[in-house]
């Protein structure tokens, strides 16, 4: 329990800044989620938009510090690797094709 003016405070602005913080990561996640499944299913335009919306989504989430900048570089990764592979693209397609 907070024993001081200060600390109460911190109390309060830490509370409100979790909860917009989960709107924006469950945000985030629910985009990177869609941008998996459009990988899943083909490599059409749609794909590239949803895919490019989910690198965006993980840029500005980690600028505001809600995710870590690694944390978002390995999930932007991840997502590269994966459509390259299904889109004949790079490293990826090699390892795949061997």
């Amino acid at each position: 329990m907070a024993n001081n003016k200060s600390a109460e405070k911190r109390i309060r602005v830490n509370e409100r800044r979790r909860l917009r913080n989960q709107t924006y990561r469950s945000a985030t996640r629910t985009i990177v989620r869609k941008a998996e499944r459009a990988i899943e299913v083909g490599t059409g335009e749609e794909t590239l938009v949803s895919l490019q919306a989910a690198l965006s989504r993980l840029d500005s989430t980690a600028g505001k510090g809600i995710i870590h900048g690694n944390a978002a570089a390995r999930k932007k990764s991840r997502l590269m690797t994966r459509y390259n592979k299904l889109a004949g693209i790079g490293k990826a397609a090699q390892v795949a094709a061997e």
